[in-house]
């Protein structure tokens, strides 16, 4: 489990085709590396990699490794990463820790893109199409992960939503260098998803 915000921008170092997925070598910053609440990080853990739950499978030194499966490359937008690319960098939440974002779970329900971008001095309203079936899963005020970040939607219509974005976010995550067409990974609320089901269980 996550909250959707972001402890740290990471860079791609090293992408390995395997026989069934890719392995996935990320540089971690020093913010990261060092013993917090969180304690400290060791194979095996969850990181969320730009919202998609993956386990670190190494260590050395500044680099932690993951493995992504043909499933996860194929619902994310990880497939399309290429060395030097920033990703957006959680640890899960521990038993201790404070929720300061909303319940994310790491699974990826699908692709977005980048509609618009609206600029008003140093904010930004920044649009994303969607498919139907994940924009019934928003509401205005309610809550949603872009890319691994825990974000309030503004407008929700029937194929696409906005968020506002505060200058601290677009400078610790990479939603401050998103163009208009870039793919981006989504994941509705999980109350949402529970409650739609109960509906359609009970209609």
């Amino acid at each position: 489990m996550f909250t959707g915000l972001i402890e740290g921008l990471g860079s791609i170092k090293q992408l390995e085709q395997e026989a069934s997925g890719l392995l996935v070598v990320v540089t971690i910053p020093q913010e990261m590396l060092q013993e917090t609440t969180h304690g400290a990080a060791d194979i095996g853990d969850s990181v969320a990699i730009n919202g998609c739950c993956l386990t670190i499978v190494g260590m050395e030194g500044d680099c932690w490794s993951f493995q992504a499966g043909s499933e996860t490359l194929s619902r994310t937008n990880l497939g399309a990463l290429a060395i030097g690319s920033p990703v957006n960098l959680e640890r899960a939440l521990p038993a201790h820790g404070r929720l300061g974002g909303h319940f994310v779970q790491g699974h990826v329900d699908g692709l977005g893109q980048v509609a618009e971008i609206d600029r008003d001095g140093d904010w930004i309203k920044m649009w994303f199409q969607v498919s139907t079936e994940l924009a019934r899963g928003m509401v205005e005020k309610g809550s949603v992960t872009v890319d691994g970040i825990s974000l309030t939607v503004v407008d929700a219509e029937a194929d696409r939503f906005s968020v506002a974005l505060i200058p601290h976010t677009l400078s610790v995550t990479t939603l401050g260098i998103r163009d208009v067409g870039d793919a981006v990974n989504i994941e509705t609320d999980i109350l949402g998803k529970y409650v739609a089901k109960m509906l359609a269980t009970n209609s």
